[in-house]
């Protein structure tokens, strides 16, 4: 294709066009890395994987930016014992590669173990832009057992050493952790930006029979908890109040 059509993408930023970061000591090559073109169909999604493949304005952008260039950026991969590869890094890349059409990716293949994998795979995508609440959640408390899986102490700690990692801090951390803890109607809420996440976390201490009261009034009603009602809910919970 001619200059024209690559005058019309719109760079912004590499983090933006490909939507994962290069988490440290993961996506940097080595003088040990070798990068290798890999069928399509021989790699499949990292397992449990928090963050959503969206195939929005910026998929497209990436698409057709893999139409005019390649993919300039290999994708991090280990063996799967189940047969095929399994993706580290590069959800995004993927699916634009297979979007522009293409049948084979250049990948750069690890022998991680399951620990690494989520502590490499949470770190190429959590400081994305446009993250929900509910990918960040489950993100962190992946990372955060994964690093007490190695050793790392738990609790505060682990969260203070997560949130460094971040650029938050270890109250933040463990405020969307506590979100995972939600049921999955309220916590949709919380990506919709209906219940505040500060909400949200003091509604997650509320048990699942209780959590479902309040989703069902939240349906009829159309009144969405602010933070005050929702720690006034958690304490009446735990003083045994009936909601």
């Amino acid at each position: 294709m001619g200059s024209r059509s690559a005058d019309k993408i719109k760079f912004r930023s590499f983090d933006d066009l490909f939507g994962e970061q290069e988490p440290k000591g993961v996506e940097k090559e080595t003088a040990e890395d070798q990068v290798v073109r890999m069928p399509l169909a021989e790699l499949h999604p990292f397992k449990r994987h928090p963050f959503r493949v969206m195939e929005d304005e910026e998929m497209m952008e990436m698409v057709e930016s893999v139409r005019q260039f390649g993919v300039l950026v290999p994708v991090i991969v280990r063996p799967d014992k189940g047969g095929g590869y399994e993706i580290i890094a590069g959800h995004s890349r993927k699916r634009a590669s297979e979007l522009a059409g293409c049948s084979d990716i250049p990948v750069i293949v690890r022998d991680l173990t399951d620990d690494e994998s989520v502590i490499a795979m949470v770190d190429s995508n959590i400081q994305r832009l446009n993250i929900l609440p509910s990918e960040k959640a489950r993100a962190y408390r992946m990372k955060m057992e994964a690093m007490e899986h190695q050793g790392v102490k738990g609790g505060q700690h682990t969260a203070a050493v997560l949130g460094e990692a971040s650029g938050e801090s270890a109250r933040t951390v463990h405020r969307y952790i506590r979100l995972t803890y939600l049921v999955p109607e309220l916590l949709e809420l919380v990506d919709q930006k209906r219940i505040p996440v500060v909400a949200g976390e003091s509604l997650s201490f509320l048990r699942e029979g209780e959590q479902e009261l309040v989703r069902d009034y939240v349906a009829q009603r159309q009144v969405f908890p602010s933070k005050g009602e929702a720690e006034l809910l958690w304490v009446e919970s735990s003083r045994g109040v009936e909601c």
